[in-house]
């Protein structure tokens, strides 16, 4: 790993709920990415909440201490290629998914989901 990392929308509510895998995890990188529909998840989470104040400012500074990913159009480029090759194998993924790999194989940066925790290189 180069020590950065980005981070889907489940590994960051993991390590809200202080989950002792996802933050021995993320102490070996020095630069965590957050794609931005993860943070348009995350956000309309905390909004979602039963405490939606002390989670959107939880939440926003958390964002602030991570580097944002931006949807380009070579991000686009990228969607339309990945969103293709899996509808022709059978196997779609949900929109945000997509947008999310799509801005990791541009920025050529590994994504942590899933559970356990599973790195993806995506380049």
């Amino acid at each position: 790993m180069n020590g950065k990392i980005s981070l889907d929308t489940n590994i960051v509510i993991r390590l809200f709920k202080n989950d002792f895998a996802v933050i021995k995890m993320l102490a070996g990188f020095s630069t965590v990415y957050l794609p931005t529909p993860v943070v348009a998840e995350l956000l309309f989470t905390a909004r979602n909440s039963s405490r939606p104040e002390e989670n959107l400012k939880t939440y926003n500074e958390f964002i602030d201490a991570c580097k944002v990913l931006n949807i380009t159009r070579e991000t686009a480029n990228h969607y339309s290629t990945l969103r293709l090759e899996l509808k022709q194998k059978g196997r779609p993924i949900p929109e945000n998914d997509l947008w999310i790999a799509a801005v990791c194989i541009e920025q050529n940066l590994p994504l942590v989901t899933e559970m356990p925790i599973l790195i993806i290189s995506l380049g």
